[in-house]
């Protein structure tokens, strides 16, 4: 009672289904005998009985407080995680409190953030009371400082930033599909309009350009670049690589995300960036590894490539320099294309007779015949044996890093050596004599007996 002084102290317990085990008999009571003290409680609630109060001195009151605030803390701290925790991602508002040695205190929604020195842009110079936007990175439950951490530096700083600015983006008339950032110097975003008579690149610069201005003044001056997002791969790299103008854009290998950018030797300097920034950041945008190269750079390569296949051709179909130049210039790169195309289709190339061409698909077909009865073996190899997985301790990974490493059975990992298997990479030295006793203990089990 705050105003006579006078307090009353309570025991409490809370209340448990009959069938549930009482795993901490000092707060927990079954249903049952809950009841016997309150007949209408149920499961989930809480008894409280009134116990006699003890006399408590200065030192006491004072230690209690300190639990009690203590309390209120964690239950604030709680709050707070299970407020935040579900918007990492989102972009945060706050005022600038404090600068503690280059980390920034900000204060948002009634809460502390940490905006750290190193997830500020270089040209960001906070004072107190100035306003700032960040990215909220993540939510610590750690007692000591505080929870929320926010980050100036991502893509998702400038993708939230142009959503605030631009109102189609909410409308759903346009949409961002990508960003990429050199945080205080440099970005580009990939957007794309919902329907084609929309212009996406016009509505994100706004009048004048008032709504990229707007954007590029809340990071600290960073010049953006706004790129038409296309599902043409080739077309979204041609963009990205904006001003350059490209010449040609070539993808070498299907299975993998990458392609030659061929440019003029007047749009080499534009292409690649100061220090590699443009094409960096178009590479990050597009998801693309981007190399660039101008014409004679592309032509070496080409060469470079051909005589390789041309090599090739030569050892495993047992034909002269002519003959492999010939496939070559016909588009014909590959023991698969050689086997796939029709006979009567290699004859009609000049100087080619049915003779030569059955000589040359047959060869090709052994070819691929032997590179594939090499890829078995190799794989049968580097399978491990039943008996490896035999081993106390031995996992999947382990298994497999063990057979590709030339250890495939039990009775080779027995007579392994401790050094030379703390040499294969993942495999610690502990490890190894953990697996090396494992696998010699059948060893001693028989010298036992």
């Amino acid at each position: 009672d705050q105003e006579t002084g006078d307090y009353e102290t309570y025991r409490r317990w809370e209340v448990i289904e009959d069938e549930e085990e009482i795993e901490f008999p000092e707060r927990q009571i079954s249903l049952t005998e809950a009841r016997e003290k309150n007949s209408g409680i149920q499961a989930g609630e809480f008894v409280e009985i009134i116990i006699p109060s003890r006399a408590t001195d200065r030192i006491s009151a004072a230690a209690t407080r300190q639990v009690v605030m203590q309390k209120v803390r964690e239950a604030e701290r709680d709050r707070v995680y299970k407020e935040f925790a579900p918007r990492i991602g989102t972009m945060l508002s706050g005022v600038v409190r404090r600068v503690d040695r280059g980390d920034v205190i900000v204060e948002t929604e009634g809460v502390e953030a940490l905006l750290p020195r190193m997830s500020c842009i270089s040209k960001d110079g906070f004072r107190q009371g100035d306003r700032v936007r960040a990215i909220l990175k993540d939510v610590r439950s750690d007692p000591r400082g505080p929870q929320l951490i926010l980050v100036r530096t991502s893509p998702e700083l400038l993708i939230e930033l142009f959503k605030l600015e631009v109102p189609e983006t909410r409308e759903g008339l346009i949409e961002i599909r990508s960003a990429a950032r050199d945080p205080g110097l440099r970005a580009k975003i990939a957007v794309r309009a919902v329907t084609a008579q929309f212009d996406p690149i016009g509505a994100c610069v706004g009048v004048r350009g008032t709504r990229v201005q707007s954007v590029s003044k809340e990071i600290a001056g960073e010049r953006v670049d706004i790129v038409e997002w296309s599902p043409n791969a080739a077309q979204f790299v041609i963009n990205a690589l904006a001003p350059a103008v490209v010449e040609k854009v070539v993808a070498n290998q299907p299975d993998v995300k990458a392609v030659d950018v061929v440019v003029s030797e007047s749009q080499l300097s534009k292409a690649i960036g100061r220090a590699g920034q443009n094409v960096r950041l178009a590479s990050q945008l597009t998801g693309w590894e981007i190399n660039i190269m101008t014409r004679d750079e592309q032509e070496q390569k080409l060469n470079e490539e051909a005589q390789k296949i041309a090599t090739e051709f030569m050892e495993l179909l047992d034909v002269d320099e002519d003959v492999a130049t010939v496939l070559i210039q016909n588009e014909y790169t590959s023991l698969l294309d050689i086997v796939c195309v029709e006979p009567d289709v290699l004859e009609q190339i000049e100087q080619f007779d049915e003779n030569l061409v059955s000589n040359i698909q047959s060869r090709a077909a052994d070819a691929m015949l032997h590179r594939e009865f090499q890829a078995i073996k190799q794989s049968e190899e580097n399978t491990p044996d039943d008996t490896l997985y035999e081993v106390e301790g031995m996992d999947e990974t382990t298994a497999q890093v063990l057979a590709a490493n030339g250890i495939r059975t039990m009775e080779e990992l027995q007579e392994a050596d401790t050094f030379t298997l703390g040499e294969i990479p993942g495999i610690s030295e502990d490890r190894a004599k953990e697996l090396i006793m494992s696998a010699r203990a059948p060893w001693f089990e028989q010298l036992e007996q």
